[in-house]
């Protein structure tokens, strides 16, 4: 039979294992408890609600926004952390650690963030020439229309070969100074030269005549030669 000092011994043993247990079986993979979490956002300074902050669980970046009262409610896992930001405040960190509890009510107090800005100076002079310029420089214009110029079409062809045999007319000629022009027009010799040119012409306009009448007799219409 065992003595009482051996019997406190395995007792205590037995204590030992069971209260290990639910360590033991939590090490081993098993889920860890929900928390519910509740509760109201505020300013650390003036104490009053800071609507529209959000809270957002770490691990699985999830969250909500609180109401214009600064109340919220999100559930997480008993070994999750919690944070709470809004917009000119510093991010504010909730670890549950691993609480049994299963229903949490907090008040969440912000610290405002100071935000140094730097100097601003504000002058009332027009801008610099060059900038102006510069700007003017690297603006986009529009590239010009191009624009076409058609080709001129090529002289017609004549359906018949010219007859090189037509006399042609002389063009006028002017003597190169008013003198000679108004000698060439008023003086005997110059009436006498123009005679002589048309009697000139006049021959060579029966002589062209006479070969075009010789012409036309090989054709029954008689405007082949025209």
């Amino acid at each position: 039979m065992l003595s009482i000092k051996h019997q406190l011994r395995l007792f205590s043993l037995l204590l030992a294992c069971v209260l290990a247990a639910p360590a033991a079986w939590a090490q081993a993979g098993s889920p860890s408890p929900i928390v519910r979490v509740s509760g109201t956002i505020s300013a650390a300074a003036s104490r009053q609600s800071v609507p529209g902050a959000t809270v957002q669980v770490k691990r699985t970046h999830l969250g909500l926004a609180a109401d214009e009262k600064g109340a919220f409610f999100i559930t997480a896992l008993a070994t999750d952390t919690l944070v709470f930001r809004a917009v000119g405040y510093k991010p504010h960190l909730l670890v549950l650690g691993g609480t049994t509890l299963t229903q949490l009510v907090v008040q969440v107090k912000l610290v405002r963030d100071s935000i140094q800005l730097g100097e601003v100076r504000v002058t009332a002079d027009r801008p610099d020439r060059a900038i102006i310029n510069r700007a003017l420089r690297n603006m986009k214009r529009p590239t010009p229309p191009v624009v076409k110029i058609p080709k001129r079409a090529p002289k017609p062809k004549p359906l018949f070969a010219v007859d090189s045999t037509a006399p042609k007319a002389e063009a006028p000629t002017i003597s190169g100074s008013n003198v000679d022009w108004l000698y060439d027009q008023f003086s005997r010799q110059g009436k006498e030269r123009r005679k002589v040119e048309q009697l000139k012409a006049r021959d060579a306009a029966e002589e062209a005549a006479k070969k075009r009448a010789e012409y036309n007799k090989a054709f029954r219409d008689n405007r082949g030669y025209e």
